[in-house]
């Protein structure tokens, strides 16, 4: 009986030490983890809002050839603050933006959006979004995502939610959409975004004006 008194003992305790190490379930909100999604200072006098789907090859060539020089030349200098919103249409863009979305309560969105634009016809035929950052983010930056990815599905998805709400109320309905916000009010851009020239005379137009 003793024996058996023991044996119990330590199940129990092991089922305890197993509680304790689960990993705190992580608290946040969609405008808060808006806020993880963005880029520069708040309150810089230009605003860009993104409405972005990571599945979209219009979306990938205004990221790669528009907003990342707008980023290294306005927003590094305070220019601009840019604003990423999920607005998925297409097959895997939702889960991807899932993953987005883990990454940047983890900190690490910035590169992970990077490695999702860069391997958008990798995962993009097969969903296979995983491999794409586990490529970029350390091992234990990468079990962080995870842990939040599986975790907190509930949260994740209501943010995405919010965001795809906040674009219907722009009348969003394709991607990219983007809004540029200044002293002179808010202005949508054409369909499909800007090539950077125009970007940049637009951008330094209402800088000096």
């Amino acid at each position: 009986m003793k024996r058996l008194a023991f044996y119990l003992s330590a199940i129990v305790l092991a089922g305890v030490a197993f509680v304790a190490a689960a990993p705190p379930q992580v608290h946040f909100t969609p405008q808060s983890l808006t806020a993880a999604k963005s880029l520069g200072s708040s309150s810089a006098p230009i605003r860009i809002d993104e409405f972005s789907d990571f599945e979209c090859p219009a979306c990938r060539n205004f990221y790669e050839n528009t907003l990342r020089l707008v980023i290294d030349n306005y927003v590094s200098t305070g220019k601009v603050f840019v604003v990423h919103h999920d607005f998925p249409l297409h097959q895997h863009s939702r889960d991807a933006a899932r993953w987005a979305n883990a990454a940047a309560v983890a900190g690490q969105f910035e590169p992970v959006e990077q490695a999702l634009f860069g391997k958008q016809d990798d995962w993009g035929a097969t969903g296979k979004i995983e491999p794409v950052l586990a490529d970029v983010l350390s091992t234990a930056e990468m079990k962080k995502v995870e842990i939040i990815y599986q975790q907190d599905a509930p949260q994740l998805d209501a943010a995405v939610e919010a965001d795809v709400a906040l674009g219907h109320s722009k009348n969003v309905q394709s991607t990219p959409s983007i809004y540029v916000t200044s002293h002179a009010g808010t202005e949508a851009l054409p369909a499909g975004g800007v090539n950077y020239t125009l970007m940049k005379q637009y951008l330094d137009y209402l800088l000096t004006h």
